[in-house]
């Protein structure tokens, strides 16, 4: 046989034996019971590998706390940069100078797994991407994800870039339990971005697997496919974690099996155990501060010292407010209210309070309500025909649950219902627990009451 067809056939071979092996992404795979964050199964744990857009996990999990901590509301409009308008596919297709609410490119980044979204993120919480990632790995660092660091929000191939696939199921289960007024996002098959609707690319799990509720999936070249799939069976949860797919198909028939094994090594009954929330915030706490509207922030004011009797005291005091603020809405005319409606005009939503409304005693209203924690819930105590109804129905309500409602912000939103005004009670900047136990209390009393969650 001539040299040349020696070479050949040994070059064939080559490829045939080892081009696979070169083709292919490395496999590592964790499981474990997210209710306690025992870990059922785990190989190649915690080999350091691309995580591709599983990053965006870390990305929206900073943008919730800096939600929740105000640094940035969801309604916020974002500009988007040139940088992030140009970033690689997959993308929502933004253009640069376009302006969008934070909501949107948050929904864009956690379904349709968008890269312009997520750069456009870090840009407008952290001023650059940059400063963000720097961000994104001192908060992994903080949560006990020990091999990973971050060089950019949306997972495109980049040294440096890394993660494994244990810390990746620790920030899946951080995700349920940190975030949980936010985790549905990841449930969603499809949702609408703010320029159009888009699919989500973890749908067909969703779909096919029972009780399959999350999180998110993962691709490029260098990474393979990759998935964080949580899934809830009865009083059983199990969250899996698989780096290094051939493809989607197989992707999904392996984290399914892992599921599977999830759920048969899964005791039925055992105590779920939170993990602590971390504090993510370098400077003092701040926090809200409504006072007819104007002011967006002021610091936590320090604690003044009180007798052992001030709170009782402190109680009667404002039942006595609340009652000569309820009188005096009854006694102001329907023109006063309108007027006041008119007054704080804040992204279609009327924000009415006793202050702006000049009620009796001087009574001034400044509800503080933290930005630290899970407190974006709120409750709807009805919907009325007029703002003075609205403000009546939420003074009374504030005098049966004042223990509760007492540090919660009223609002007042005008809606359109069948065509004509209508103006919805609500109290806001409570935790979904006070929220809950609110509503349970008001219901008790034949009282309506709705709990109402953050809006994404």
């Amino acid at each position: 046989m001539q040299p040349k067809a020696v070479l050949r056939v040994f070059s064939a071979l080559f490829f045939i034996c080892f081009a696979p092996m070169a083709l292919t992404a490395p496999y590592a795979a964790v499981v474990i019971d997210a209710r306690t964050g025992e870990v059922l199964h785990a190989r190649n744990a915690d080999a350091r590998l691309h995580p591709a857009s599983l990053t965006k996990m870390m990305t929206l999990y900073v943008a919730f706390d800096a939600v929740e901590r105000g640094e940035i509301g969801l309604d916020t409009k974002v500009k988007i940069s040139r940088f992030a308008a140009n970033e690689q596919p997959s993308k929502l297709g933004l253009k640069p100078g376009q302006r969008i609410a934070l909501r949107y490119l948050i929904r864009a980044a956690a379904v349709k797994s968008a890269n312009d979204a997520s750069t456009a993120i870090a840009e407008a919480i952290s001023g650059s991407e940059i400063a963000f990632a720097r961000r994104m790995t001192d908060t992994a660092r903080k949560l006990g994800m020990k091999n990973t660091a971050f060089k950019n929000a949306h997972g495109l191939t980049q040294r440096g870039h890394f993660s494994t696939a244990r810390d990746m199921t620790l920030l899946g289960r951080r995700l349920f339990f940190d975030f949980p007024a936010y985790y549905n996002l990841f449930s969603r098959k499809s949702t609408h971005a703010g320029v159009r609707e888009v699919a989500n690319t973890n749908r067909k799990l969703l779909s096919n697997y029972r009780g399959a509720d999350g999180i998110k999936t993962g691709y490029t070249r260098a990474a393979g496919f990759n998935l964080v799939a949580s899934a809830r069976r009865g009083s059983k949860h199990v969250i899996a974690t698989m780096f290094g797919g051939k493809s989607a198909a197989s992707r999904n028939a392996r984290v399914a099996e892992l599921l599977n094994m999830g759920f048969h090594r899964s005791r039925s009954r055992v105590a779920v155990r939170k993990p602590a929330r971390v504090n993510l915030a370098d400077d003092a706490q701040t926090t809200k501060t409504a006072v007819s509207g104007t002011v967006k922030k002021s610091l936590r004011p320090r604690a003044r010292p009180v007798r052992a009797s001030s709170p009782e005291l402190m109680a009667q005091a404002r039942e006595k407010a609340i009652k000569a603020a309820i009188l005096a809405a009854n006694q102001a005319d329907d023109k006063a209210g309108d007027g006041a409606a008119k007054a704080h005009p804040a992204l279609g939503t009327q924000t009415i309070t006793a202050a702006a409304r000049g009620t009796a005693q001087g009574l001034r209203v400044v509800t503080r309500v933290s930005a630290s924690g899970s407190r974006y819930w709120g409750v709807q105590v009805g919907t009325f025909a007029s703002p003075r109804q609205a403000e009546r129905a939420l003074l009374q309500t504030a005098l049966k649950e004042i223990r509760v409602l007492n540090s919660a912000t009223r609002r007042i939103d005008k809606a359109n219902v069948k065509g004509k005004p209508a103006y919805r009670a609500r109290f806001v900047g409570l935790s979904q627990a006070e929220a809950n136990m609110t509503c349970a209390r008001l219901r008790a009393r034949n009282a309506p009451c709705l709990p109402i969650g953050p809006n994404l």
